[in-house]
């Protein structure tokens, strides 16, 4: 994972918050996702800011985990929901 580069959100993805979790919609392909609880607090902390290393750093401050298994599962989200196209990784400038 490149903690250098920006996460952007897509303006075609809606998102709504429910008991905890969080339900986004994007309205190009009209499909539902669905973001469990750390994975609707990465939702808010991309809604705050680009900037992927403070994100990390935020999420590693907040949860009691090891910055190897915190990378992974970061990682791994943001692969997906970027493959989804609900979010764009740029390398910073």
């Amino acid at each position: 994972m490149n903690l250098k580069q920006t996460i952007t959100l897509s303006p075609d993805v809606i998102s709504q918050e429910v008991s905890g979790e969080t339900v986004l919609l994007d309205l190009q392909s009209e499909n539902y996702f669905g973001l469990d609880e750390v994975g609707t607090r990465i939702w808010q902390l991309i809604k705050e800011t680009s900037d992927l290393e403070a994100i990390y750093h935020t999420l590693l401050a907040e949860y009691e985990v090891s910055e190897e298994r915190l990378q992974g599962d970061l990682n791994a989200l943001l692969a997906e929901i970027s493959s989804l196209g609900l979010v764009t990784l740029e390398q910073r400038a």
